[in-house]
């Protein structure tokens, strides 16, 4: 084998450096050895530098499964990197018009102090505002899905068809329901059902006051009538109208409806049930009453004014629990800081530092203010508590051994 490279090697000298037309043929006819080489490697250069980006090697060091993306431990900050697949999230930047400068304090307050620990640095954000109140009848189309760095759940950017409409209110950012994609469709019914929405309603809704006025005439006829008839047409428009992502007063929905963005007072935004995958659900009506009751996230079963919205369906982006950092920097880059154990601090900063090693001496879990953080409960409902802070709550959450259970 060396003999044969040598070999060639030196019929390449002997052909660049002869100058004779006798000795020219053999000389191309041994380089033409070469050519098919050389004719294999040009367009292989070619093809890898015209390549933008390196699409093998991403391949290779990511291993992806159904729900997250995991990367091969070629580096310690991603072997335990995990992040959940949203492919159809929109890769590039929020509207301006929607957004506003976010003043980052560190924690904070007016006179210098710290009352938000574990706060400060991170990347530059901008704040955008997000409409919970959605008061504005007609259809809008989701135009697309968008990550937001205030929050962890996605917002969807969605557009009035009402040509009229200009600004802020053609154009709003809204929280995305789970299973949302551009293209959907989302309404709100928080002024009510339009005229010519249901086929027929308007003229039943009519012929239902009609039997009212002459009820005391007919006697049980009209009545049983009368129930019939509302029960078809609230069948019908909960057909038209129960989509994820519509608003709708509770009292217009059956039980068992899964509901987030839930608001406290008729005509207030939405407060309650906003975070990524949280959800809630319509419980009951009372009879003849004013309230709906209504299961929150935490198992808390409470009270909430059958005239007030809240949008059907789930909160998007249910696996963000299951995000995995990989690393402390990712969490400076979202900016929190450092958070110091109580043991390791001095006996004068907090309730479990001081003494010889790792001790805090047989005392229950407290925070650095000294009030229980695992298990005791800091507020008394009740008459014993604030006035009036359990009227509205008929279940409390579960805690201790009646979680555990669940």
């Amino acid at each position: 084998m060396l003999s044969t490279v040598r070999g060639s090697a030196g019929l390449l000298r002997t052909c660049l450096s002869s100058s004779s037309a006798s000795t020219a043929r053999p000389c191309l006819s041994a380089a033409s050895r070469w050519t098919p080489l050389v004719a294999q490697l040009r367009p292989y250069a070619t093809d890898l530098w015209e390549k933008k980006s390196n699409t093998e090697m991403k391949d290779a060091l990511s291993r992806t499964t159904s729900l997250f993306k995991t990367y091969k431990p070629v580096s310690p900050g991603i072997r335990h990197l995990k992040r959940p697949l949203n492919s159809h999230l929109y890769e590039g930047r929020p509207v301006r018009l929607l957004t506003m400068a976010k003043r980052k304090t560190g924690g904070r307050n007016s006179h210098g102090r710290i009352t938000v620990r574990h706060r400060g640095g991170g990347h530059r954000q901008r704040i955008r505002t997000i409409d919970f109140v959605r008061d504005e009848p007609g259809v809008y189309d989701v135009v697309r899905i968008e990550y937001d760095p205030g929050r962890s759940a996605h917002i969807a950017l969605v557009c009035s068809r009402n040509p009229e409409d200009t600004g802020t209110r053609k154009w709003k950012y809204i929280l995305a329901t789970d299973g949302m994609r551009a293209g959907d469709e989302v309404q709100s019914f928080r002024q009510g059902i339009p005229e010519g929405f249901i086929p027929g309603f308007d003229a039943l809704a009519a012929e239902e006051g009609e039997q009212v006025d002459a009820e005391g005439q007919e006697g049980q006829q009209s009545t049983t009538k009368e129930s019939s008839s509302h029960s078809l047409a609230l069948g019908i428009l909960r057909t038209m109208t129960l989509k994820p992502g519509n608003v709708l007063p509770l009292k217009l929905m059956p039980p068992g409806t899964v509901i987030h963005n839930i608001a406290l007072k008729p005509q207030g935004p939405g407060i309650l049930v906003r975070s990524a995958g949280s959800f809630g659900q319509v419980m009951s009506h009372e009879e003849a009453g004013r309230y709906t009751h209504v299961r929150l996230q935490s198992g808390e079963v409470r009270k909430v004014l059958s005239d007030c919205c809240a949008t059907v369906g789930k909160v998007s982006n249910p696996l963000w629990k299951s995000i995995n950092l990989g690393k402390a920097g990712r969490s400076r880059w979202l900016g929190w800081r450092p958070s110091v154990r109580g043991v390791a601090m001095n006996a004068n900063d907090h309730p479990h530092g001081g003494g010889r090693g790792k001790s805090k001496s047989n005392k229950h879990p407290v925070s650095i203010w000294g009030w229980g953080t695992k298990g005791t409960r800091t507020r008394k409902p009740g008459p014993k508590g604030p006035k009036n802070s359990n009227k509205m709550v008929i279940r409390e959450r579960p805690r201790g051994k009646e979680k555990r259970s669940n």
